[in-house]
């Protein structure tokens, strides 16, 4: 079986993770979907809420599954039982970084193999900090999240204003 893993903060999903997943989870026979606790960082969501939105915009994608993890990627890998690690890159400074860390984890687990996939042109500017940014000023994010959990979204800018 090919098992791979996508991993990211989600803070929230977007259409481009979205459109990640949803390409990857026809390359391989089960896509783990792997929701950061990055105690680094202060999120917006919840690690519930990230799960339960992107159960919710993946529910039509019998081959992903949802779950958090803290800690390296390579353990969680080996976890999951999976040989790859999924990738999105936007931009050539995306590549940088994640080829440094595709390095790193191909030192940690030799067995790890990583596959970039570039976003659909469509999404290319989107990151999560570009939709909690303009959320944070009331913006309309209808073009960069999932209609699915929109509201949820707007919910949560109205909670933290």
């Amino acid at each position: 079986m090919r098992r791979a893993v996508y991993p990211g903060s989600f803070d929230p999903v977007t259409l481009g993770h979205l459109d990640i997943i949803s390409r990857s989870s026809k390359m391989v026979d089960e896509l783990v979907v792997g929701v950061l606790n990055n105690s680094s960082k202060n999120p917006l969501f919840s690690v519930e809420e990230r799960v339960t939105m992107l159960e919710e915009v993946t529910r039509h994608l019998p081959n992903v599954t949802i779950r958090s993890f803290d800690g390296l990627l390579v353990d969680f890998a080996r976890q999951c039982g999976a040989r790859t690690v999924i990738r999105g890159l936007r931009a050539i400074t995306d590549f940088e970084y994640e080829l440094q860390m595709s390095q790193t984890n191909r030192i940690m687990c030799p067995e790890l193999d990583t596959i970039f996939l570039t976003t659909d042109l469509r999404y290319a500017y989107l990151s999560s900090s570009t939709v909690r940014e303009v959320g944070r000023y009331g913006g309309d994010l209808s073009a960069f999240v999932p209609q699915k959990i929109l509201e949820q979204v707007y919910k949560k800018f109205r909670e933290v204003q």
